[in-house]
């Protein structure tokens, strides 16, 4: 009976050794046992600029939707050949990551993180929820994080959602509710944080002013006329400013390997025709010395024909783009500016839509470091450029999409919005003369959330490039 009970429990120790042991294989080495609210904010920024100008979404997606990039080889992202693994790294980390990391900060006790990393939070997470919705249309909002498979939201619903979370995240950010740190974006500087979620908020405004006007007037009345204010001036800007390699910007890690990109002949077309004096920071000269010009690629032509423009004959993106500290503008003093203009355009707010427009394109100038009056007035000047009060769309729409150079999911979202400029697709294009209109969303949305997919999709139209998305109304 001794040796019976002898067995039992080495047996028992053995199993609880074996479960410890478990325990410890299946725990993530890199993890803290107690995430710190400023180390998951450090890395929320991070890993949002990583993703908003990384390879995926912006350069080998968006950038060639807008044609402000072009493929010189390896040619099916600029042809639209792609499939649904193409645009999962947005939706992965959208909410594996971001929203993930994010959530958890909301739902500290006060102790672990103050109002005003929650304040943080909810706008950083809003953000998020913004990309993911203006390119997939609609997306798990409400049961995001909460279910295994979360239902999806109308992209109505996830609007005027933001617009909520956003007023709260306003009442949560005060400069007296404690200190932040791991802030590398505004250095824990709470009153531009409060202006970042108003200028959010007005942005919104814009995108739902197609189809729900009345809703949008007032957001952008709120969003104005709120104390803290919007983003006033260039030092303002919600960016995330990079080191050097291995923290360094996504586009020049790119290029330190691969040589498959230039910019677009349509934008340096259009830059060329208003004399545009952005274009040497925007563009390269090509590597031959003979060309002695800026040379763009055209966007969606065949492997063959991309080859055959010559690699040396063809203008890269600009090296201000390309230095491993080189910035990553998110939300910019000249965007606030235009959409200022046109929200005083529509009648939603008082103001100078004319001045307003002039300044939006004058803050554009100034970021790039063009701040000499003469020529900024030269610009603004001629017949091409001036504001058009009888159609504000063409000219903040033309204007918008140079300013927004290197931010292809915002400059994709205002082109579907304003419809300008007018862009047509590359001869070798595959989708029938079309350019994108959204993303596909990910394959394994059909395979682990089957139901909540088809639901959706059977609501906002087929799972393709071509099917136009809900604030996409003209």
């Amino acid at each position: 009976m001794l040796k019976k009970i002898a067995y039992i429990t080495l047996f028992a120790v053995a199993l609880t050794s074996c479960s410890d042991t478990l325990d410890d294989i299946n725990k993530n080495p890199n993890a803290t046992e107690t995430p710190l609210a400023p180390y998951l904010l450090t890395g929320t920024l991070k890993q949002g600029a990583d993703l908003y100008w990384g390879a995926d979404n912006n350069f080998n997606a968006s950038l060639l939707f807008v044609q402000h990039w072009a493929k010189v080889q390896y040619t099916e992202p600029d042809r639209y050949d792609v499939s649904n693994t193409s645009f999962t790294s947005l939706w992965n980390t959208g909410y594996a990551t971001l929203i993930t990391d994010l959530n958890t900060i909301l739902k500290f006790p006060d102790q672990q993180a103050n109002p005003n990393y929650k304040g943080i939070a909810l706008t950083l997470r809003s953000w998020a929820f913004l990309l993911l919705t203006d390119a997939y249309g609609s997306i798990p909002y409400k049961e995001a994080g909460l279910k295994v498979t979360p239902a999806y939201n109308t992209q109505k619903e996830v609007y005027t959602g933001l617009l909520e979370d956003l007023k709260q995240a306003q009442s949560l950010l005060n400069p007296t509710s404690g200190s932040v740190t791991g802030d590398l974006a505004y250095k824990g500087d709470i009153s531009k944080w409060k202006k970042l979620v108003n200028s959010l908020r007005l942005r919104i405004a814009l995108r739902i002013s197609d189809k729900e006007p009345a809703l949008a007037k007032q957001a952008a009345i709120d969003a104005t006329t709120d104390a803290a204010g919007v983003i006033s001036n260039n030092n303002e800007t919600f960016k995330f400013t990079y080191t050097s390699s291995p923290q360094q910007n996504p586009a020049s890690a790119w290029f330190e390997t691969r040589d498959d990109f230039r910019i677009s002949k349509t934008l340096v077309d259009k830059l060329n025709e208003f004399s545009d004096p952005r274009l040497p920071v925007y563009a390269q000269l090509p590597t031959d010395a003979t060309v002695g010009k800026y040379v763009g690629g055209a966007n969606g032509l065949s492997n063959s024909d991309a080859n055959s423009q010559g690699f040396a004959k063809t203008s890269k993106p600009g090296a201000y783009f390309l230095t491993s500290s080189s910035p990553a503008v998110i939300v910019s003093y000249s965007e606030v500016l235009f959409n200022l203009s046109e929200a005083v355009a529509r009648g939603y707010i008082a103001g100078d839509a004319e001045q307003l427009y002039k300044n939006a394109i004058t803050a554009s100038f100034n970021q790039f470091g063009i701040t000499d009056a003469a020529t900024i007035s030269n610009y603004l000047n001629q017949a091409a450029v001036k504001y058009d009060a009888a159609n504000y769309a063409k000219s903040i729409g033309t204007q918008k999409w140079i300013a927004f150079f290197g931010q292809g999911l915002d400059a994709f979202a205002e082109w579907r919005r304003l419809d300008y400029p007018v862009l047509k697709a590359g001869p070798a294009t595959v989708l029938n003369g079309q350019i994108p209109s959204r993303f596909f969303y990910p394959g394994t949305e059909q395979s682990l959330n089957g139901a909540s997919y088809q639901t959706a999709v059977s609501a906002q139209g087929k799972d393709l490039l071509t099917t136009k998305l809900w604030f996409d109304a003209k």
